[in-house]
């Protein structure tokens, strides 16, 4: 079974040097597109659903590359708004061993800080969807942006459509008080949440017991505890939690939890050599949305997502150019790396 998606958010051009060198060395940048919704719209699309991206992005030809960076992939662009004057950047620095990536913001004043409730018809936009997907990093944009992510909850809700949200709290957009605020009225809405192993504490100041993610330390019995509480505190009928171990910046462990108001089902866990971490939690939420669409059970959702994933942090980029059947061939315990012939 497929099913149709709508996400909505920001579409950033990302500017990174050449492998790994520092910004201060670089004398050239590659020329990338992407954003946490955009990510999972390309993920979903690569899984063969119908997947639209709703924004706003300018009409000049910068902002027509990035329409067709998602197009090309079948992603659904006709929902985009055009207009403003800029398309909002990021600049990435590859971290490597003890050295971590690195990500300066230059999107103040792009398009979609210039966004209207007119540029979008919610009705619309959710006639025939099944599931609406945003994050937490949209609404902390500013204050109209934020309310246009209700208004879609909002309209989400009276036609009956799934809400996914992943939490991720950025604190160089906004303060985890304001955060606070803004998510709980928009969590009122969502049905399953999505976190990793920081966002609990810094948005809804909720902690897992006896984990430290620096040092590389996961409590699973600590995240059952977060997961909980999250969904007690909002009625989510799904709390899913990627759980990092970061070993280096090249290396991690990567599994995660899905907790669905009764019992809680761990994946098997991955230890990656990273190419690029950048969308691996973007990934994550993407697998987990085609698996409940698919109508995979709960165990079988976890690893799919957990799978796709790790299968992110071997590609360049933002999106994660994966077919669902190379998802379920590592999901189903093939991770050996052989080459295909």
């Amino acid at each position: 079974m497929k099913g149709k998606v709508v996400t909505f958010g920001e579409l950033m051009l990302r500017l990174a040097p050449e492998g790994y060198y520092r910004f201060i060395q670089a004398d050239k940048f590659g020329a990338t597109f992407g954003g946490g919704e955009a990510n999972v719209a390309v993920s979903l699309a690569n899984y063969g659903f119908d997947a639209a991206f709703v924004s706003k992005l300018p009409a000049h030809e910068i902002g027509q590359a990035a329409v067709n960076s998602l197009r090309k992939y079948g992603v659904d662009v006709s929902r985009i708004a055009r207009g403003g004057d800029r398309v909002g950047i990021y600049y990435l620095e590859k971290g490597a061993s003890q050295r971590p990536s690195k990500v300066i913001y230059d999107r103040a004043g792009s398009s979609i800080y210039t966004a209207s409730s007119e540029d979008f018809d919610w009705k619309e936009i959710f006639a025939g969807a099944d599931w609406f997907h945003f994050t937490g990093i949209t609404p902390a944009l500013n204050d109209n942006v934020a309310a246009i992510c209700l208004e879609a909850c909002k309209a989400a809700k009276e036609a009956g459509v799934k809400v996914s949200c992943d939490l991720n709290y950025r604190n160089k957009l906004w303060s985890k008080e304001k955060a606070g605020k803004v998510m709980a009225e928009l969590c009122q809405y969502v049905d399953v949440c999505i976190a990793n192993e920081e966002d609990a504490a810094d948005v809804f100041g909720i902690h897992a017991a006896d984990t430290d993610v620096t040092a590389g330390e996961v409590n699973h019995e600590g995240y059952k505890d977060v997961a909980k509480q999250l969904a007690d505190r909002f009625g989510f009928e799904k709390v899913a939690i990627t759980l990092r171990e970061s070993l280096s910046a090249n290396d991690n462990n990567w599994s995660a939890m899905l907790y669905d108001g009764n019992d809680y089902y761990f994946s098997k866990k991955y230890k990656m050599h990273i190419v690029d971490r950048v969308g691996g939690g973007d990934s994550f939420g993407g697998g987990l949305i085609a698996a409940q669409l698919s109508g995979y059970d709960a165990q079988r959702s976890i690893e799919f997502a957990v799978a796709a994933s790790c299968l992110k942090h071997s590609i360049e980029g933002d999106y994660n150019m994966v077919t669902m059947e190379e998802v379920e061939k590592l999901a189903g315990g093939d991770g050996s790396g052989r080459v295909q012939r």
